[in-house]
């Protein structure tokens, strides 16, 4: 039963190193450039800090799960996993509503502010977007299963 466990989170760390990396590639990858009304307007995502943070967290995320997996169960290290299984979570957290809502206000903009929606004029970069945020929203999901599983283990000999 070990084995399955150990080979059940050692599979979710893989699929989370995979949609986090795909997240920062496909976010990384995102630029469009259009005309609109005799302006050219250009979307990169190294114009807006927030989706810089979304690459580089989600790179830092990916990293840290492929080198989790060479780190042995029975090592010393392994305590020291849990802590820092908890710090990417919430780094992953934080950049993906940081995006998340950058995207909302380029999406639907803000009648308040006077922001005008702008996704309409960059359809690509948009939707390259949104598929970062959703294998973001992924990887994430996979990790707060690795911390559940992860404080089961840690809490179940505490209370038998």
């Amino acid at each position: 039963m070990a084995k399955a466990l150990r080979a059940c989170v050692f599979l979710l760390r893989l699929f989370a190193a995979a949609a986090t990396l795909v997240a920062a590639v496909v976010m990384a990858t995102s630029h469009e450039t259009t005309s609109y009304f005799g302006f050219t307007m250009e979307a990169k995502f190294q114009y807006t800090s927030s989706f810089v943070f979304f690459v580089i967290a989600n790179a830092i995320a990916s990293g840290y799960s492929l080198l989790v997996l060479l780190i042995p169960s029975t090592s010393s290290f392994s305590r020291l996993v849990i802590a820092t299984d908890v710090i990417i979570g919430m780094l992953l957290t934080s950049a993906v509503a940081a995006t998340g809502a950058l995207s909302e206000l380029g999406k639907n903009g803000n009648q308040h502010a006077g922001w005008l929606p702008i996704c309409g004029q960059i359809h690509e970069f948009c939707n390259h977007v949104m598929g970062a945020l959703i294998c973001a929203f992924v990887g994430l999901l996979i990790y707060l299963l690795i911390l559940f599983h992860t404080f089961y283990v840690v809490i179940n000999p505490l209370f038998p």
